[in-house]
């Protein structure tokens, strides 16, 4: 385990949800604007929920551009390669551009 994923999978709610949006930002800059929530209590019981945290994401970025929604996931799972190994359970994604994002 490295030193990210044992930092993810130690923090608190706040924490996780601040290293989500900085390896978010690091990856994917530009990012015109970025939401995540933790959807975790919601799957409170279910069966994979003792695994890890159920969390959405919003995200826009000029990254995203000429790019289809599969690329847009990827380029999102890999920016969180090792917490989603380790302390993400769910990751529900919306990715724009800004250009989508402004238009809708």
């Amino acid at each position: 385990m490295n030193e990210t994923s044992e930092a993810f999978l130690n923090a608190g709610a706040a924490e996780r949800i601040a290293l989500i949006e900085a390896r978010l930002g690091a990856a994917l800059a530009p990012v015109v604007s970025l939401e995540v929530r933790d959807d975790s209590a919601q799957h409170a019981g279910h069966a994979g929920a003792s695994a890890g945290g159920h969390y959405s994401v919003t995200i826009v970025a000029a990254a995203f551009a000429g790019r289809a929604r599969v690329a847009r996931h990827r380029m999102v799972y890999d920016a969180l390669a090792d917490a989603m190994q380790r302390g993400i359970h769910a990751l529900a994604i919306t990715a724009y551009t800004p250009e989508e994002f402004n238009s809708r």
